[in-house]
């Protein structure tokens, strides 16, 4: 019995050496395992610096609402305006009269009245149509005549036209009608065709005169053609809104072009009324005038 009892402790004994010499190698080789491991990854990272692997991206300010935040702001790009197209010029309404005749400078207009009428400019004898008609014969109405210093090219800056103050009412016998305020009210636009364009007026002012002597140092609006100047163009413009039976309301500055009526009144010896306009938004353009 003593026997076994020494052999049982002597194989626990060996058995116990055995697991204590596995436990002693298995940590060995655990840690050497380790070694390898740690000395692996430090390569990789180091492989990985060299070929200049990207370091992970910063995370944005969280101060920041959107991805958009860091891009710089900038200003609105100005509207491109497209130009008007120039509008295509159109047949002369009045292309037969002019064919007709070569001094028929324009044609005068004034929207639902009497005043329907060719313009004539004969510069070497500004009375040659004073009592002839359109076509060259006599006519106690005569024709509607520009005045010899204006002229439509170059355009002056004052285009003067004359005409008879006729019982019947014809030429300017009803430009009288624009005393009265009202009949201005429903008449203030006046139309002027020319070989080249319509040239559209506003009435600006109305007023009684008359014809001065020469030596009379006084407002003469029938000596006003061209405003090279400020002061030209002054004198005549407040001189005319002075005169005027009542105010129209327009109003004109330097560079403003006009357009000015006259007939015969009988209130002075050589009175006379007259009628401006002011030039405004021209109308169509027109083709040239050919046979």
């Amino acid at each position: 019995m003593k026997k076994s009892r020494k052999i049982l402790a002597a194989v626990f004994a060996v058995a116990a050496v055995i697991c204590l010499t596995a436990a002693v190698v298995l940590i060995i080789w655990q840690v050497s395992d380790n070694i390898r491991t740690s000395k692996s990854t430090e390569g990789l990272q180091a492989s990985a610096d060299a070929a200049g692997t990207p370091e992970p991206p910063i995370s944005p300010d969280p101060s920041e609402s959107s991805s958009e935040a860091n891009v710089p702001e900038t200003s609105p790009e100005p509207p491109v305006s497209t130009p008007e197209p120039t509008p295509e010029p159109v047949e002369n309404p009045y292309r037969d009269s002019f064919l007709a005749n070569s001094d028929m400078a324009a044609w005068l207009q004034i929207a639902d009245t009497k005043i329907d009428y060719p313009v004539m400019w004969t510069p070497e004898d500004e009375e040659y149509y004073l009592r002839r008609g359109f076509d060259g014969s006599a006519n106690r109405n005569g024709c509607l005549i520009l005045d010899t210093d204006s002229s439509l090219d170059p355009l002056t800056t004052n285009l003067i036209i004359h005409g008879h103050n006729m019982k019947s009412g014809a030429m300017f016998g009803t430009l009288m009608n624009y005393e009265d305020e009202d009949y201005w009210q429903e008449h203030k636009t006046i139309a002027l065709y020319t070989k080249e364009c319509l040239r559209n007026y506003e009435v600006i002012a109305v007023f009684r005169t008359q014809v001065y002597k020469k030596t009379d140092q006084v407002f003469k609006f029938y000596k006003f053609f061209q405003a090279d100047t400020t002061e030209e163009f002054d004198d005549f413009y407040q001189n005319i809104m002075a005169l005027s039976l009542y105010d129209t309301g327009v109003t004109a500055e330097f560079g403003d072009r006009f357009l000015t009526l006259s007939t015969c009144a009988y209130h002075v010896e050589n009175g006379r009324f007259v009628v401006v306009a002011k030039e405004v938004e021209s109308g169509d353009t027109y083709l040239p005038i050919q046979n």
